[in-house]
């Protein structure tokens, strides 16, 4: 899809598993179709040839439900898979080849030369889905909205809270000023979720019913939300840009990955993303490949274990960091992900300039967890296994959400790894729903999960201390050299000065543990061959360009 989150607004993925075929943006190398390389300067395409032919279904596996499709509460990937470029837009959008910012909603925009204000030209003639106009009054609102504090929004809240205004010079003309500059401005500004006013204005805005039935200007208009099995989207016969070649797109959900790949070899799903195992092992039959290409490529993303500081276990670093060492990630990437990824130690897209590849990962050393763990007091006093601290067991909860498999499989080894040295471990799976208010209620004591990313970071939203009770710091670290440097980096305009305060950033991270860091997931995704025009990008795969020839489209409707 069409990049979803303009913006570099975390979005909650499934731990260890592609919620999408979705674009996320950096610095991309190489995209692998089966054997065959393909370079972002060259990206690789899968064509017959010939003019594209309108008609045909895509039938889009995605592995959970989302909460909602209100593009300014949803916090998930799976939300924004569905709405991103196909039901909502934005001001401007990133190229998918080039990944600089072109206008979308905006005809055009200006940056004073002080860097806060921008002034956006709309253009005229854009209508909602139901045939109202879209106009500047619909920006303001859209930002009014996620500035209210009873709107449950922190974490976009957060990114817009050095604009001082934003104001309607006319029906299209918004200009944002900001009371000191962030480097960000433009991309969020420009990529800020834009609601339609006249649904969103009366009522609850965080339960509107447009949440179930959204209402947009992309090329695909929404048609049904079946809970736990699909969302359709139609194309859109009044939209003002190019059209889609594709009649619908349905986003089908299977939440068990096992399930998915048996519908998928049936051929009723169109677009999957595999599991490793199933990548390596289960998709490599005659039948398998005479129907589907594979494609695999590194998107802006990483997965992590994380802590939660308030719980009585995990307040000191020395825990954190022996249980750090108890977590063989050599061993998982090849036995478990048979090599699709590779491990991080800090929370930046590993192939971004702003990643600190000399920070080495702690290595697996269950010595060395026994002996930080007695330092600081953890110790089986009572002899009956499991170690404590003044008369506090050391016994825990362990979340995983519903579909994870590899998550699954990563929690089952630790678990092992805890038994052994005195640690109760259970490991709780829920679905995906309940699993996220859990989180934003701060309801749990470790978590397995995934950030999926943009083409740049600030790492405002995860990891400043006011983002901790409301807000994607979801494990409560605090830490005010951290958040001095964070503030420092936002006004920073020269990248080489904001990657040089983020590595002294990543240092004190990497020092206090808040979070086990795993990998940096590669997506890995099957398409039926009967699409064609698929072409792998520095940000992913884009099916909106897709089409069917004639004779191998399979819905006539």
């Amino acid at each position: 899809m069409r990049t979803a989150s303009l913006y570099t607004v975390l979005l909650l993925l499934l731990a260890l598993t592609a919620a999408s075929c979705k674009s996320g943006g950096g610095e991309n190398k190489t995209a692998t179709k089966e054997d065959s390389t393909a370079t972002s300067e060259s990206p690789e395409a899968n064509s017959g040839g010939g003019e594209p032919v309108e008609g045909d279904w895509l039938i889009y596996h995605i592995g959970a439900e989302p909460g909602t499709l209100n593009p300014i509460v949803a916090t998930d990937a799976y939300e924004s898979v569905i709405n991103g470029g196909n039901i909502y837009e934005t001001l401007i959008e990133r190229d998918n080849a080039t990944l600089e910012l072109k206008p979308l909603l905006a005809e055009s925009w200006e940056i004073s030369e002080d860097k806060l204000t921008y002034t956006f030209k709309i253009r005229q003639g854009v209508k909602w889905h139901d045939g109202a106009p879209f106009t500047s009054a619909d920006i303001v609102f859209s930002y009014k909205t996620i500035m209210d504090p009873k709107v449950d929004a922190p974490q976009l809240r957060s990114y817009y809270q050095e604009i001082r205004d934003v104001e309607a010079i006319d029906d299209y003309t918004v200009k944002f000023t900001y009371a000191r500059p962030y480097f960000l401005a433009l991309e969020f500004c420009g990529g800020m979720p834009i609601v339609p006013k006249h649904i969103f204005e009366n009522g609850d805005f965080n339960t509107n019913p447009a949440g179930r039935k959204p209402v947009g200007t992309g090329p695909f208009k929404f048609v049904k939300w079946t809970t736990g099995r699909e969302v359709v989207l139609e194309k859109n016969p009044d939209y003002w840009g190019e059209k889609p070649h594709l009649n619908r797109i349905v986003f089908r959900i299977i939440t068990d990955s096992s399930v998915a790949l048996q519908v998928l070899k049936r051929q009723e799903l169109d677009v999957a993303s595999l599991t490793p195992i199933q990548w390596e092992k289960q998709t490599n039959s005659p039948d398998f490949k005479k129907h589907f290409d594979k494609f695999s490529y590194f998107t802006p993303n990483y997965s992590y274990i994380g802590w939660n500081s308030k719980r009585p276990f995990f307040a000191d670093k020395r825990v954190r960091t022996a249980l750090t060492h108890l977590v063989n990630r050599e061993l998982i990437l090849g036995k478990v992900m048979y090599g699709l990824g590779a491990i991080v130690t800090n929370p930046f897209y590993i192939n971004s300039p702003e990643y600190d590849k000399s920070i080495e990962p702690i290595p697996y050393d269950p010595a060395a967890a026994r002996k930080l763990l007695e330092e600081a007091g953890w110790v089986d006093h009572d002899n009956d296994g499991i170690r404590d601290k003044d008369g506090v067991k050391f016994s825990f909860e362990f979340l995983i959400p519903g579909g994870s498999e590899t998550g699954e499989k990563i929690a089952t080894i630790l678990k092992e790894e805890l038994d052994g040295i005195g640690i109760d471990m259970t490991i709780r799976k829920t679905e995906w729903a309940v699993f996220t208010t859990r989180l934003n209620e701060r309801n749990f004591d470790a978590v397995t999960l995934a950030w999926s990313m943009g083409i740049e970071s600030d790492p405002y939203q995860i990891w400043s201390s006011t983002q901790a009770e409301a807000g994607s710091n979801f494990i409560g670290f605090k830490n005010a050299e951290t958040d001095k440097l964070i503030e420092e980096a936002r006004k920073e305009f020269d990248r080489d000065k904001r990657i040089e305060l983020y590595r002294q950033f990543s240092e004190i991270i990497h020092e206090e543990q808040p979070y086990t860091f795993l990998f940096c997931r590669k997506a890995t995704v099957a398409v039926n061959k009967r699409f064609e025009n698929v072409t792998v990008y520095p940000l992913g795969i884009e099916p909106t360009e897709w089409y069917v020839p004639l004779p191998l489209q399979k819905y006539k409707e």
